[in-house]
């Protein structure tokens, strides 16, 4: 890299976390095309992710050997103007249990619950879209983690319509097996709940987590634990480019897990300057289908952090989504968007089209707060700008759409 690249790295990453690691750099990144390559993109801070005039701020505190206190309060006060939990994450959806607040879990849906292991703060290496940035960057008062497992088996065991726990993060694949082990055993005993998530992106940041890390036979083991339960297991693999499951260490990872009777899903966003093109999607999900991996999720940037850098309309997603799906079979079209995960739920574009003499997007609910708006279908005034749901107008003359005056409810609440 030259020394302006390596100096916007770190002017970058006084702002937004960056981690990375001994595969990524030595494995999937091309070298030879830096800064274009989306590897190199994926995972090392560019300059465009800052606004010029901040970039220039932290820039002249760095020069001129600024105290770093004064740097970290300048980047916080940066970070605090970015939308830091998006979607009422913390507001709205912190579970109670007995009037104390849950903190290190969100229940938004009515199935599934999120916990956050204290122990999975960090990941193997850092996407440098990720809208979970205020995890890794110091903003103690934003973060989710909690490590008291026996809060998550009570509330699971008051809310009998829970069925699924998500372990997320950071990572929880950073952890040990012994301390995924003490997460999970207990809710192997909960008769109500039905299946168990490990999001990650271990699969292609550190495969060796499942290959050849000193615990990786005991976390195999702990796999097929659960699957003899009775509890279907689920890894909700992290997945932009079909360059990270290319290499033989990726596929082997991926029979492992597989052996053990568990299910991988892939989900990632589409973001410029990484997979912004159907091309890669249509690679990306006939690799993944060819290796057993089941398409799941094409979701959008969320409003968060970096989105001017890596924003893709709406109207230009849904044009990758359909070229790439009109392209595969049908084993790879099990995949669903591009979705929003936005603050009243996961809202899909489905369509372009045109309505009595008015071009509308056509929108549909594939989770709501309220279960009722699930499978729902609704209708936007056509903005080919429009990168996110709150950027659009009811169509039609409507003031609002169907489901806002509710959503002051939850607000409210």
């Amino acid at each position: 890299m030259t020394d302006e690249q390596v100096e916007a790295i770190r002017i970058v990453a006084a702002v937004y976390p960056f981690r990375v690691n001994s595969h990524v750099v030595e494995n999937l990144i091309d070298w030879s095309n830096i800064p274009d390559d989306p590897m190199f993109r994926l995972s090392f801070p560019q300059a465009g992710m800052l606004d010029k005039a901040d970039y220039v701020r932290i820039a002249d505190l760095m020069r001129n050997d600024a105290d770093p206190v004064v740097i970290r309060d300048t980047a916080k006060e940066i970070q605090m103007r970015m939308n830091p939990n998006p979607a009422g994450q913390m507001q709205m959806n912190t579970p109670v249990l007995d009037d104390e607040q849950l903190h290190g879990m969100q229940h938004k849906y009515r199935e599934s619950v999120l916990f956050f292991p204290s122990e999975a703060q960090v990941c193997h290496a850092y996407c440098t879209y990720c809208f979970r940035w205020p995890q890794f960057s110091g903003l103690e008062e934003m973060k989710f983690a909690n490590d008291n497992i026996m809060q998550l088996v009570a509330y699971v065991r008051s809310r009998p319509e829970v069925t699924d726990i998500i372990f997320t993060g950071g990572d929880p694949m950073v952890m040990s097996t012994e301390s995924l082990r003490k997460y999970v055993a207990p809710l192997l005993e909960i008769p109500t709940l039905k299946a168990i998530r490990f999001g990650t992106k271990a699969i292609s940041w550190w495969p060796y987590r499942f290959t050849s890390d000193p615990d990786a036979d005991e976390l195999v083991r702990l796999f097929s634990e659960i699957t003899a339960s009775g509890k279907h297991l689920a890894i909700m693999a992290h997945i932009s480019h079909p360059r990270e499951i290319e290499r033989p260490e990726a596929r082997q990872a991926v029979e492992r897990i597989r052996s053990t009777g568990a299910v991988i899903r892939s989900q990632s966003p589409v973001v410029r300057h990484v997979n912004d093109d159907a091309d890669t999607w249509r690679c990306l999900w006939q690799k993944q289908v060819q290796m057993g991996i089941i398409p799941y999720y094409m979701f959008l940037e969320r409003d968060t952090g970096p989105k001017q850098y890596f924003e893709v309309p709406l109207v230009e997603a849904l044009g990758i989504f359909n070229s790439a799906y009109s392209s595969i079979s049908g084993l790879g079209r099990t995949v669903r968007g591009p979705s929003m995960s936005c603050l009243p739920g996961k809202v899909i574009v489905e369509d372009v089209t045109e309505i009595n003499r008015e071009k509308v997007f056509v929108l549909k609910f594939t989770q709501g707060r309220n279960p009722t708006w699930t499978n729902r279908t609704f209708f936007a005034e056509f903005d080919e700008s429009a990168t996110w749901i709150d950027e659009l107008s009811p169509a039609f003359g409507r003031d609002e759409f169907f489901f806002e005056r509710e959503m002051s409810r939850f607000t409210d609440n």
